[in-house]
């Protein structure tokens, strides 16, 4: 492993971007988080994460490429960013060549739920298989596809939109217009709002922040019995889009991360019986289903891996 070329691995959210200088699976150092709100224009971000890149490389100058996870739609021919979420301004950003021209370095641009499927598949709980659905559960639904080997992109590097399939036709009108999008339903500030409703029905009053997923999940694991079936409906809707996912992808494994599969058994045991409930046995005998095996750390994990093959690939 000590003879693994090193990486960077960029984390690009929408609060702070996080650079760990890694090697294989293993993170060595990070860099002082960068704030992305304080800067008012890309070129700026740009410029302040390339000089600490260039501190990075100062301690560890054997970094052969980077790899950068955005939370947005990307051009992977051009490295081009259409647009991310919760940054504004970010509106086809050049950032893979603008990256390139200020650290030296060749450089990836990727979706970030792609970033956590590729960790997983290279390093993690879907090692050695060829056909994985990962999911990241969070604020939203992040999800990546590795189909044949290899992650799928779509015609325009853009497939593998798990979380803005519809479970309902005439559900929830989402960001993009789709309606009935499974994020729509079972991100934080969904399952929060859709808990308050549940608790009123059978005349409680609570809060939101007696209702975010933790405190649903201490609930349930204490015997509450209105979060219980609140984590029961959460795995139902999962189960409608990964249904749908399998019947069209035939994965043999799904992983599952993100703060909302920390809830683990109070989800995943209800969300394996609808699953198997709703598939025929040809797809539903050999499946497995499973929680991520990293956790805040895939998406740079992710990001690295891919900028190290890539940058290998253009020697």
């Amino acid at each position: 492993m000590s003879n693994t070329p090193l990486s960077l691995g960029i984390d690009f959210g929408g609060t702070s971007i996080k650079i760990g200088v890694v090697r294989g699976s293993e993170i060595l150092t990070f860099c002082k988080p960068i704030l992305t709100p304080e800067y008012e224009t890309p070129s700026q971000l740009i410029k302040a994460i390339s000089e600490s890149v260039k501190e990075l490389q100062k301690d560890y100058p054997g970094i052969v490429g980077i790899g950068v996870g955005v939370p947005g739609f990307v051009n992977l021919e051009k490295g081009l960013v259409y647009q991310l979420t919760n940054v504004p301004g970010w509106v086809h950003v050049p950032l893979r060549d603008q990256l390139q021209s200020l650290t030296g370095l060749p450089c990836t641009i990727e979706n970030d739920a792609n970033c956590m499927a590729y960790a997983e598949w290279k390093h993690g709980a879907g090692q050695g298989m060829e056909h994985l659905l990962c999911l990241t559960l969070g604020t939203g639904v992040g999800s990546g596809i590795i189909s044949n080997n290899m992650l799928l992109h779509g015609s325009h590097s853009t497939a593998g939109e798990l979380g803005q399939t519809s479970i309902h036709y005439r559900g929830r009108k989402g960001a993009y217009g789709n309606l009935g999008a499974l994020e729509d339903y079972i991100g934080h500030n969904e399952i929060t709002a859709d808990a308050i409703v549940a608790y009123a029905d059978q005349g409680i009053t609570k809060t939101k922040e007696e209702c975010g997923p933790y405190q649903l999940q201490l609930a349930a694991e204490a015997g509450d019995t209105v979060a219980i079936d609140v984590w029961r409906n959460i795995a139902e809707k999962l189960a409608c889009a990964i249904v749908n996912a399998c019947w069209l992808l035939n994965p043999e494994a799904i992983i599952i991360g993100g703060g909302v599969a920390k809830a683990g058994a109070l989800i995943f045991d209800p969300l394996e019986t609808f699953i198997r409930t709703q598939l025929s046995t040809a797809f539903y005998s050999h499946l497995k289903i499973f929680p991520a095996h990293f956790s805040n750390d895939a998406g740079i994990i992710g990001a690295a891996t891919l900028g190290l093959e890539n940058a290998q690939a253009e020697k």
